[in-house]
């Protein structure tokens, strides 16, 4: 109950601050630019060839869920990582930046709670910032589209292709794949989190973790390095959308959730590490 406690306090205290919800305002905006973009004639041409072309009604398929999952897996990478990275890379190295953590550390608590709880807090901002981009992200669509309509899934680079013809089904798989989305977004806040550790600037931290997925997912599309993709971060980070399979091959997605979490767990003992040898005092 103690943690629970603390845990509490450290979600008020990251909730608030202003630049946690700098994400919030940026997805808002830019899911309302997509909901227009989408209701234009050529982007309706666009999804009805893609659509119609591999057997299926435009009317049926092009929905509020359809719409719903392009917004949440084709922006949530690119766009979301950057306000993961600003916020995990900011948890820690900002209160030792502006002297707090000298004031924590001089009372009877010791390191590893105190990253313990940072990093918890810094796990259910990851989660529940992609819930709240698909619900809105959904809420936007029905308002544009309607409610009903079932969803169709085309992603080329994960050789994914499905459909599901009723709204209960697609809703299933959007929630379970929101859910996926969050926990493997979890990494790149690890990796974030892992740099605010170091005795470095908020701002270096967030640049650095940034860096290294963006290095690994522009090499993952060389050519030479396809055979290597497995290798890849962000090639396991993307293998939530087999949540999206018509068949879900479960033992695929626990072998790339089970080599996130062992790297989220590398990830948090080397930054407990470099805290745990840090001097606070001077």
């Amino acid at each position: 109950m103690n943690f629970l406690s603390q845990l509490g306090g450290e979600l008020r205290k990251l909730f608030g601050r202003q630049r946690t919800y700098l994400g919030y305002i940026v997805f808002l905006v830019m899911e309302a630019i997509i909901l227009l973009v989408f209701k234009l004639p050529g982007s309706q041409r666009t999804m009805r060839t893609l659509i119609e072309t591999n057997g299926f009604g435009f009317d049926e398929y092009y929905s509020s869920l359809t719409v719903t999952y392009w917004v949440m897996g084709f922006s949530m990478f690119l766009l979301g990582s950057i306000y993961f990275a600003l916020v995990a890379g900011d948890i820690v190295a900002k209160e030792s930046e502006d002297g707090n953590l000298r004031l924590v550390l001089a009372r009877p608590v010791s390191r590893l709670r105190i990253l313990l709880l940072k990093y918890a807090a810094v796990s259910i901002y990851t989660v529940s910032f992609v819930i709240f981009v698909g619900v809105t992200g959904y809420l936007m669509s029905v308002i544009a589209l309607g409610f009903d309509g079932g969803l169709f899934v085309w992603n080329y680079k994960m050789k994914v292709f499905s459909a599901f013809a009723t709204w209960g089904d697609g809703m299933g798989r959007i929630a379970m794949a929101a859910l996926g989305i969050g926990i493997s977004m979890i990494t790149l806040s690890s990796i974030a989190f892992m740099f605010s550790c170091f005795k470095m600037k908020p701002a270096a931290a967030t640049i650095v973790a940034l860096s290294i997925l963006f290095v690994d997912l522009v090499l993952q599309e060389f050519p030479f390095f396809r055979p290597y993709e497995q290798y890849f971060v962000t090639w396991r980070m993307s293998n939530w959308v087999y949540l999206l399979e018509n068949t879900i091959s479960w033992p695929k997605i626990a072998g790339s959730y089970a080599f996130l979490f062992g790297l989220n767990a590398t990830l948090f003992l080397i930054g407990f590490t470099a805290f745990r040898l840090r001097d606070f005092k001077t």
